[in-house]
């Protein structure tokens, strides 16, 4: 796992700035709440499980991850489940609500979904539930070697 530090000073040599705050910013609302906003602006990284395997997916805070999609984009098959907390940080080397697509194991593929392109900046967070990174959707390319792909629908409610 990498620490803030870490993430802070991988960011920093790419001219990205991470933000620190006292309240939590471990859900997309929260998260939005501290930045100051829409949820969907928001560039939550989630992990799921394909029949079994591990694969990261950032969109945004307003949408929500398709199956079909997933298994279509990642070449995988199987049931897609969310993974245990425990599992979360064994793939992630992150906890739950402080999932970052930045410094991620190498063999964790990681796709970024088409609905971060409706904004010039997203916000991820830094590794932990007090944070935010503004980026741009050309840095989340660069900084994570992601896949680009659809793989969302909007989430209701």
């Amino acid at each position: 796992m990498a620490s803030l530090t870490e993430i802070k000073e991988f960011l920093c040599s790419h001219d990205v700035e991470v933000w620190e705050y006292a309240e939590p910013t471990a859900t997309a609302a929260a998260a939005a709440s501290a930045v100051g906003c829409g949820v969907a602006e928001i560039a939550k990284t989630l992990l799921f499980l394909v029949g079994g395997a591990p694969v990261a997916v950032v969109t945004c805070g307003d949408m929500k991850v398709k199956s079909s999609l997933l298994k279509q984009a990642s070449g995988l098959s199987g049931k897609v489940k969310f993974p245990q907390s425990e599992d979360v940080l064994a793939h992630t080397g992150y906890a739950p609500g402080g999932v970052c697509p930045f410094l991620l194991s190498d063999e964790l593929p990681i796709f970024l979904d088409v609905s971060l392109k409706r904004f010039s900046v997203v916000y991820a967070a830094a590794g932990n539930s007090h944070s935010a990174v503004p980026v741009t959707m050309d840095q989340l390319l660069k900084l994570t070697d992601g896949d680009v792909a659809e793989l969302c629908v909007p989430a209701l409610g």
